[in-house]
């Protein structure tokens, strides 16, 4: 990579001093999810619901499947509320099955801006449950978890690391439109 494709640290990025735990859990998981949605968002429609790679999904089917998977993870999973079309993101009901080949869908009717706005009331709500529970808190149980379900803290790492994966995916996606130019980490 040449010197001028380097982009600067990304200023949105939580402050390395602020606060600890659950506060710096949501602040990060404010931050990635912003920046997915603010990623896709800044492409032309006809971009969004473009693929550029073999795996085949489109930018804004990979908004809608970070929208279900923080819900399925915070709502579903964590408070064990139950969730209509827990798995909406995909085309088939069982995507966790590997005799069953699935990926993600958006329909043409829905609009990007209608998901970040979905996205951003999840977030909305996984910011209260960080506010509101110890991070040793453990998923209830029912609703995605029948047993042993995990505490809210490894919730909280397992979707920021599906985030990081994601947002880095949709990176490379931007930048072969040519539209963008890579994030260097």
């Amino acid at each position: 990579m040449t010197e001028h494709q380097r982009m600067a640290r990304d200023d949105l990025e939580p402050d390395k001093h602020g606060p600890a735990g659950a506060a710096r859990w949501a602040a990060y998981l404010d931050w990635v999810r912003q920046d997915v949605a603010d990623t896709v968002l800044a492409l032309p429609e006809e971009e969004r619901r473009t693929t550029r790679l073999p795996s085949g999904w489109t930018p804004i089917e990979l908004l809608s499947h970070v929208l279900h998977m923080e819900q399925r993870w915070f709502v579903w999973g964590f408070l064990g509320e139950p969730v209509a079309e827990p798995w909406g993101d995909w085309d088939v009901d069982e995507p966790w099955d590997p005799e069953v080949e699935g990926r993600w869908v958006v329909a043409d009717d829905v609009r990007a801006e209608d998901l970040a706005a979905r996205l951003a009331a999840i977030g909305e709500r996984t910011s209260a449950i960080l506010r509101e529970l110890p991070l040793d808190t453990r998923a209830s149980p029912g609703g995605r978890f029948a047993a042993d379900p995990p505490t809210l803290e490894w919730i909280c790492f397992h979707v920021l690391a599906e985030y990081a994966r994601h947002a880095g995916q949709l990176d490379v996606a931007v930048e072969i439109t040519g539209l963008a130019p890579g994030r260097d980490g």
